[in-house]
């Protein structure tokens, strides 16, 4: 499998994630709000909070925190393993290394579909009137911006070389900033407000809730090489904390924010509920519209890469052009095809996410450990439990973000 995220881990790996997974986790974090409802919504998030903040140290709060402290066990148990592919590679033979980097690599693709549908849904909310014509055949605004988004984003996917827009992708963290800011302006001078009251607990959209949570907080594929590429690893509790208390604060202050502004009415994406032609609301809109266009290339060249390693054609300009592009235009047909941005990524968090960051990392220490001596009976527990709470995630999340798409049509 190869170079499995190498360019994620060029550059400022840790600043990098933080800023990718800030980026498109911002956008779904209202819709968690009104999924869950005011009471389940604080006591998840601030378990979450609690438990990532301790994640270096422990791992007994959270399932997601606890699968990083036992990929970071794995790493220690070898000095062979630099990435997490590696670790399913330890583990189970190449057969584990090409199972986890399929997840991984899956995980990648569908967070550019995603970036597609974000593009697509605040492109028309800027030009809601607008059409566009081919020949005879008629594209509504929506597809239309999808396809030209495609056009342009194409030629950086063609790239060797992505330092410069692994450094811009840095920017994803002013950019969120950016963004609550806008959010907030809208909020308190453009007659919105913050009067609406929500509801206290919506179980009914749980399952869609913990998938977008599972999302919102996955990156577990990227700490290998942070950690592995830390010259001082002992350093490396403090990038996590620093990462994880961004991303929680900035995703649960625009929650609450956008469910006091616009309550059950909120759409899967705030921006699409800002009133149109006012500055804050452009500001916050084309602030997350600018996002995806740095990332872009940063999701498909580890796939693209892995793809050309396995049929040894990584040296062939050509042929890697035509890998890429036809992963960017596979990409542009499965968001036309299914432009429903919540749901999308609730499948990507149940499905992808959630086993990346519960259930791989439990099953593989559990065999790495199992060729020693030693007393696993606290670990074990921990495991078998994270493994259901997975479980569980995975089978009720992938069945209602499928439901719902399904019914979506």
């Amino acid at each position: 499998m190869g170079t499995s995220f190498g360019v994620i881990s060029s550059g400022r790996p840790s600043g990098v994630h933080c800023a990718l997974f800030s980026a498109i986790g911002m956008a779904p974090r209202c819709w968690i709000r009104k999924d869950q409802g005011w009471g389940v919504g604080e006591a998840v998030l601030s378990a979450s909070a609690a438990g990532r903040e301790s994640a270096p140290l422990s791992a007994r709060a959270s399932p997601a925190v606890a699968g990083m402290a036992f990929v970071l066990r794995c790493i220690d148990s070898s000095s062979l393993v630099k990435t997490y592919p590696d670790i399913g590679e330890l583990a189970f033979g190449r057969k584990g290394k090409i199972i986890v980097a399929i997840f991984l690599y899956l995980e990648l693709y569908l967070v550019a579909i995603d970036f597609l549908i974000l593009e697509g849904d605040n492109l028309e909310k800027l030009f809601p009137n607008a059409n566009f014509h081919v020949a005879s055949l008629k594209i509504g605004s929506k597809q239309g911006f999808v396809l030209i988004f495609s056009l342009l984003v194409l030629p950086t996917t063609w790239l060797r070389s992505l330092n410069m827009l692994a450094y811009v992708a840095l920017g994803g963290v002013m950019a969120s900033v950016i963004l609550i800011a806008s959010v907030m302006w809208v909020g308190v001078f453009d007659g919105v407000g913050f009067h609406e009251k929500g509801v206290t607990a919506n179980w009914s959209g749980m399952p869609t809730a913990m998938s977008l949570y599972a999302f919102c907080f996955s990156g577990h594929a990227v700490f290998p090489m942070i950690y592995t590429g830390m010259r001082n690893r002992k350093t490396f509790p403090t990038v996590l904390l620093i990462c994880f208390i961004i991303c929680t604060l900035s995703y649960g202050l625009t929650g609450i924010i956008g469910y006091l502004m616009y309550g059950e009415s909120l759409s899967s994406q705030v921006t699409l509920n800002l009133p149109s032609k006012r500055f804050a609301s452009n500001v916050a809109i084309y602030t997350t519209l600018i996002n995806p266009f740095t990332k872009f290339a940063l999701l498909i060249t580890p796939i693209a890469e892995a793809i050309e390693d396995s049929l040894h054609v990584g040296k062939n300009r050509t042929v890697s052009i035509l890998i890429r592009t036809a992963l960017v235009v596979s990409t542009t047909i499965v968001a036309l095809i299914v432009p429903f941005f919540a749901y999308v990524v609730a499948l990507t968090g149940s499905f992808l996410s959630s086993t990346v960051t519960m259930l791989l990392p439990c099953v593989c220490y559990l065999k790495i450990s199992s060729r020693t001596s030693r007393n696993l009976r606290l670990e074990l527990v921990a495991c078998l439990g994270i493994i259901m709470i997975g479980a569980g995630v995975i089978v009720v999340g992938t069945y209602y973000s499928l439901k719902q798409i399904v019914h979506s049509f």
